[in-house]
């Protein structure tokens, strides 16, 4: 099994003080913090995923702004095992060299995380399972946030509850401690 590590969409416009906030995102940044470590110890193969809106009505992720960079917590890499890819979908394999890059590091597996959950983590996720990649989804390593709806408001956790319930037929979806309990000799 030669997996790599995807880390989605965690940029500084989805934080406190950004143009998207999110319900809480530096506990799923502690949470990919410590997944990332442990990609980069075992030398495998880390892709972030950054998300540069080319949409002339988007509100975030602009082109030259703070908002569209990674977070520099992450210290994102784009030389050796790591790489950076931009897209400009929802879906990270979309338009992107992102396959190209896992076929060439000869990855089978993938690691999924990151922002929002109800958006790019769950189409990326879909469609590496539709592509043949094993999947995990670490469940507290994502965020996402409050969505209206016609009648009211679905408050973020149960946004995230049901986005990570239906993920369960992609991936194998769990905690990030319960994942590096299983890869501690990785």
């Amino acid at each position: 099994m030669n997996e790599a590590l995807i880390i989605i969409d965690v940029q500084n416009d989805y934080f406190a003080g950004g143009r998207m906030q999110l319900d809480n995102p530096k506990a799923a940044l502690d949470h990919i913090e410590q997944v990332l470590r442990h990609f980069r110890e075992a030398g495998k193969t880390i892709v972030f995923v950054q998300h540069v809106a080319k949409n002339a009505n988007a509100t975030f992720f602009l082109e030259d702004t703070f908002g569209v960079e990674i977070h520099s917590v992450l210290t994102a890499k784009n030389y050796g095992k790591e790489f950076i890819v931009q897209k400009s979908f929802p879906n990270s394999f979309l338009k992107t060299r992102l396959q190209e890059i896992l076929t060439s590091n000869q990855v089978d597996s993938l690691v999924i995380c990151g922002m929002m959950t109800h958006m790019c983590v769950d189409s990326t996720t879909r469609q590496a399972a539709e592509l043949g990649y094993r999947c995990s989804l670490l469940s507290d390593a994502c965020a996402t946030k409050d969505l209206v709806i016609e009648n009211g408001t679905v408050r973020a956790d149960q946004v995230q509850a049901s986005f990570l319930a239906a993920l369960q037929s992609f991936a194998r979806v769990s905690t990030t401690s319960d994942f590096l309990q299983t890869h501690e000799n990785d």
